[in-house]
Order: structure tokens, then C-alpha cells, then sequence
């Protein structure tokens, strides 16, 4: 069995370890703390509003872009407001262009990843909160390479602004070029990096130019289930989904698969997403991953549908993308049928996600791993 991780459940609090952050950024700061800041720097206030209408209303990362502040301004406000955050490493693209991938190395050299997903009715990003995961599950590749660092709050809406302005720039073929939908499943533990993720959120859905203007019910938080972080989401007064990755209904599995089971137990990890459910009335993503042999037994289907029976709540059948040298892999077609069966059987809403982007190193971490161990994934590739 895994051992669990030992990291806090909140990074700011006493005694947790701090890594060195990236420069203040404007996504670092609400509309009023950037009007603050711009006015210490000897700028009018409204200099705060232009910026933010280039970065999150036109999706304007460069400030050689932003012609109309004055270049003596320009050149001021963007060392402090618009400091480089990502700097691209590779950006491969599949499904004829409707998946695309993206590496980002940070400031202190830290690789993370982002991905920009089409569909014709919507714009999906899955974007990461850390720099690695300290999570420890066994058959996800970002939880085998540790935990580095949380991302800064900007360093989390960069790569949604980045992604927003690919799908804006029309290089999603069969997609509407506006982003719409952001998903927390990208590298690392979301409610490990609370309060920089709950800024970031707020940032995502405030209206431009304080914010992106998304929707709060298109966004999606994923948790391996930190209990004590689930219930202080519902008390955010945020309509966000919760995306529970449970992967087991027994806590002997689980206690493998996800070592924070050792801490909170599957009834207690479910238990704070009917809380939240009830709280929020937005329904329950319950995500599992389909390992075959391990988790895939008809048994498991079995007692998964009985716990979430009459539940608020949708099961999102996952198709394991196994990593190179994995001794997990995905589990059959006709047993994952059957595993959907059951499910639907007992009542309980089920769909099986679609595989996207697996020429590509598409599961979360692959394509870091992929680069730190020199390995060159086929596809498109911008440096």
C-alpha cells in the first residue's frame, strides 16, 4: 500500500512550506487592487482598467500590443502588471486540431501542462493549479513525480487567458472561438492550493475587464477528496461543479489507489459531496478511472451504484490512458460496458468521458515526463 503524502491541506497556513512564487501579476489582483497599484506607480487609475481590457477582454498577453498606453506607461505597467509567466516548451495538437496541448515552463523552471479541448457546441480548458501533485495515486503520471510547487493565482488564469486567445484566434476548427468551459483537472490537487484556486475561480468568472466573464456553472473543480476543503467550497457561495475522483467504492481499494483514503474514508469523502450538493444544488461529478482488473470487478459497479443511488449525482467513467511502464492499464471494452450497465441499472446517471489527445501524451503529467526524460511525443510542436 501507498504510504499517504504528508502536505498541508492549505498552503498559507502556519508552518507550510513555501516555495518561491512568481512576480505579482494583474491576474494576481482583483480590478480594485490593480487601480491601487497603478496609482503608486505614479499612473492614472484608469490605466488599471485599460490593461485588464487588453488581457482579459482581447485576450492580450503582449504588451508591444497594447498601442494605446503611452510607451513610457506601457513599459512601466507591464513590469509590474504583465511580468512573463509561461513560457512555452511545446504545443502538439491532435483530433484533427480540435485537442491541442500545451508545456509551459514557469520562472523557476518548473514544467506544467494545459489543454484546449473543441467541441461543436463548446471550448473547454483543463488547467493546472500545481507544479506536480503530492497526492501520491499510483497510476496518474503527475502523482508519481511528486509535489514541486502550487501555482500563483495568475500562473492558473494565464493559461486559460493563453487558451482563450487560440480558441478566439479560429485554430479550433468546428468549435465556437470563445472559450466557455475550464476544468480543474490538470496537474496537481486543486483543494491542496485553495486559496490561489478560489482567486483564480473568481478571476475566471468575473466580468471583463475584471475577469474572463465565464460562467460560474461551467467551471469544474476536481479533488481526490480533501474533506475539510470540500466543505469550506460550499461555503464560497460559488455555483462550481464538484468533480469527486473516488476511482473505488471500498475503502481497501481506495486506500491504494488514492492514499488520502487513509485519511478520510470513502463514506466521509461522499458524505462532504452531498453536503455540498445540498448546499449548492449543482449535482456531483463522481470520477473513475477504469483500471482493468483492479477496480473494473462487477461487484465494484455493484456497490458504486448502491452508494450513489438517489444521490445528486453523475458518474463519469474514465478510460485509464496508462503511462510508459505502467503495470495499470485500461480496462475492456465489454467490461467497461458492463461496469456502464450496472450503473444504470441502480439508477445512477453514467457516461464514459471521451479519449482525447492519447497520441500526444494526453493524460495529465505524460507530457512533462515526456520532456524531462528527453522523450519526443509525435505532433505539432511550437518552441
Amino acid at each position: 500500500m501507498t504510504s499517504l503524502p504528508l502536505i498541508p491541506v492549505d498552503p498559507d497556513a502556519p508552518g507550510a512550506r513555501r516555495a518561491a512564487m512568481p512576480p505579482q501579476h494583474l491576474a494576481d489582483l482583483d480590478l480594485a487592487g490593480r487601480k491601487d497599484l497603478v496609482t503608486k506607480l505614479g499612473e492614472s487609475a484608469f490605466r488599471a482598467r485599460q490593461i485588464s481590457t487588453h488581457y482579459f477582454g482581447r485576450l492580450v498577453r503582449d504588451p508591444a500590443q497594447m498601442t494605446d498606453l503611452p510607451a513610457s506607461s506601457r513599459d512601466r505597467l507591464a513590469d509590474q502588471l504583465l511580468p512573463r509567466l509561461l513560457t512555452p516548451v511545446r504545443e502538439l495538437a491532435c483530433d484533427d486540431g480540435a485537442t491541442r496541448k500545451a508545456l509551459w515552463r514557469l520562472h523557476d523552471g518548473s514544467l506544467v501542462e494545459s489543454v484546449l479541448m473543441g467541441y461543436p457546441d463548446r471550448v473547454t480548458v483543463c488547467i493546472s493549479s500545481q507544479a506536480g501533485c503530492g497526492m501520491a495515486c499510483p497510476f496518474c503520471a503527475t502523482g508519481q513525480a511528486g509535489l514541486t510547487r502550487n501555482l500563483s493565482t495568475a500562473e492558473i488564469v494565464d493559461q486559460a487567458v493563453y487558451l482563450a486567445g487560440v480558441a478566439a484566434a479560429g485554430k479550433v476548427a468546428g468549435s465556437p472561438p470563445r472559450l466557455s468551459h475550464v476544468v480543474f483537472m490538470g496537474m496537481g490537487e486543486p483543494l491542496a492550493n485553495y486559496n490561489r484556486v478560489i482567486a483564480a475561480i473568481r478571476r475566471l468568472v468575473a466580468p471583463a475587464p475584471e475577469g474572463l466573464g465565464l460562467s460560474q456553472r461551467h467551471i469544474t473543480v476536481s479533488t481526490v477528496g480533501l474533506v475539510p476543503a470540500i466543505h469550506r467550497l460550499a461555503s464560497e457561495d460559488l455555483s462550481v461543479t464538484l468533480a469527486l475522483s473516488l476511482h473505488a467504492p471500498d475503502d481497501e481499494l481506495r486506500d491504494e489507489l488514492v492514499p488520502v483514503n487513509q485519511r478520510w474514508k470513502v463514506c466521509e469523502v461522499l458524505d462532504a459531496a452531498w453536503a455540498y450538493a445540498a448546499r449548492t444544488g449543482r449535482r456531483v461529478s463522481i470520477e473513475y478511472a477504469m483500471i482493468k482488473d483492479v477496480n473494473d470487478q462487477p461487484w465494484r459497479a455493484d456497490l458504486l451504484g448502491r452508494l450513489l443511488a438517489g444521490k445528486l449525482a453523475h458518474v463519469n467513467l474514465i478510460p485509464l490512458n496508462p503511462t510508459p511502464g505502467s503495470r495499470w492499464d485500461a480496462s475492456p471494452k465489454p467490461v467497461e460496458r458492463e461496469f456502464v450497465r450496472r450503473l444504470r441499472d441502480a439508477g445512477v446517471s453514467t457516461t464514459v468521458r471521451d479519449t482525447r489527445g492519447r497520441e500526444i501524451d494526453g493524460a495529465c503529467g505524460q507530457l512533462a515526463a515526456a520532456e524531462d526524460s528527453g522523450t519526443d511525443p509525435a505532433g505539432e510542436m511550437t518552441e
